[in-house]
C-alpha cells in the first residue's frame, strides 16, 4: 500500500492544495457573513437570506474540503520518506490543522446559533475571530516551507 501511496504522491499531493485553499477559502468568508449578518437590521427575508447562503458554504464547500483536506493530508503523511517525525515542523503544522478544524467546528455552532436566533455576538467579534485562520495559515504554511 505504501508503494502505491509513493505512486500516487504528486496527485495525493495536488489534491491537499486544491482542498486546502477551498476550505481556507470558506474559512475566510464565512466570519464576513456572520460580520454582516450581526450587524443587518432584524429583516425577516435578509435574515433567511443570509441563513442560507452561510448554510450552503459550510456543507456545500467548507466540510467537504475540510474533510478531503484531512484525508489527502493523511495519504501524505503515510507516504514513505516524507515526513521525518522527529522534526518540529510536522507537530507544528498538525497541531496548527487541529486549531483550524476546531475553529472550523466553532464556526458551525455559530451558524446554529443564527439559524436558531440565539446569536449573542457582534459583528466586531467576528471581524476578530477572522484574524485566527490567517495566523494559523502562517504558522502552518511556514512550517512546512521553512520545516522549523
Amino acid at each position: 500500500m505504501f508503494d502505491l501511496l509513493a505512486l500516487a504522491y504528486p496527485w495525493t499531493l495536488v489534491l491537499h492544495i486544491v482542498s486546502v485553499i477551498s476550505w481556507m477559502a470558506g474559512i475566510f468568508y464565512l466570519p464576513r457573513l456572520f460580520v454582516y449578518h450581526a450587524e443587518q437590521v432584524t429583516d425577516p427575508k435578509t435574515d433567511e437570506m443570509f441563513q442560507t447562503m452561510e448554510r450552503r458554504l459550510l456543507r456545500g464547500i467548507m466540510n467537504p474540503a475540510m474533510i478531503a483536506t484531512w484525508v489527502f493530508g493523511i495519504m501524505l503523511l503515510l507516504t514513505p520518506g516524507i515526513v521525518v517525525w522527529s522534526d518540529v515542523w510536522p507537530w507544528t503544522k498538525g497541531a496548527s490543522v487541529i486549531a483550524m478544524t476546531v475553529f472550523h467546528q466553532w464556526l458551525a455552532k455559530r451558524r446554529k446559533d443564527f439559524a436558531a436566533g440565539q446569536n449573542t455576538r457582534t459583528g466586531r467579534t467576528y471581524r476578530m475571530m477572522n484574524e485566527v485562520p490567517t495566523l494559523l495559515m502562517v504558522v502552518i504554511v511556514a512550517s512546512v516551507v521553512v520545516k522549523f
